[in-house]
């Protein structure tokens, strides 16, 4: 990839990260994939374009196939990890890092990266957009756009469960609270 050093080095690192071997974890001519460096779940990788797309406002029509791509190697990718696991794919609306890539995470979010109400909320609520959405929404539309206000208000929201909705004060009584659940893909 060609890119300018970016200004901000925490939203530019993913263009560094592609290249680190110890993150990588498959690329071809289309793709790299890496683990996350933070992961916020057992499983959490980045499926990012080898073409230069800044973020989900850059796609355009002809960027369809290059999506469901990215969403085929995900779902590859997962079923490796763990098939019994549940997992989401998408994209943060509001990303805070340049250039575009495809969250693979599983939904247990079991890891001490995830340690703050933005970071739960980034992957619990509607900030978190279904790859399958963000696709959806470029075939109808040829672009997509969302109303900044009301994804950064999305981090703000209260503690809730991503299972049953129950709400919860803190991070840790949250984390606790979670492990009750089941995520193997064959349970709901």
């Amino acid at each position: 990839i060609n890119a300018k050093k970016p200004n901000n080095f925490w939203q530019g690192g993913l263009l560094t990260s592609m290249n680190d071997p110890d993150l990588q974890v498959f690329s071809d001519e289309q793709i790299t994939v890496i683990k996350d460096k933070y992961p916020k779940a057992k499983y959490h990788f980045l499926i990012m374009p080898k073409k230069n797309i800044p973020n989900l406002k850059s796609l355009k029509k002809e960027d369809i196939d290059l999506l469901k791509y990215m969403e085929e190697k995900g779902r590859e990718l997962a079923k490796s990890s763990d098939a019994e696991r549940q997992f989401r794919y998408g994209y943060h609306s509001i990303p805070s890092m340049s250039h575009l890539h495809l969250h693979v995470i599983s939904q247990d979010f079991d890891s001490p990266c995830l340690k703050n109400k933005k970071h739960w909320n980034s992957f619990t609520t509607e900030y978190f957009v279904d790859s399958k959405d963000i696709i959806k929404t470029l075939e109808k539309t040829g672009k997509v756009e969302h109303e900044s206000s009301h994804f950064t208000s999305l981090l703000k929201s209260d503690l809730r469960c991503h299972i049953c909705k129950k709400e919860i004060k803190t991070i840790p009584a949250l984390k606790t609270h979670i492990q009750q659940h089941s995520y193997k893909t064959t349970d709901t």
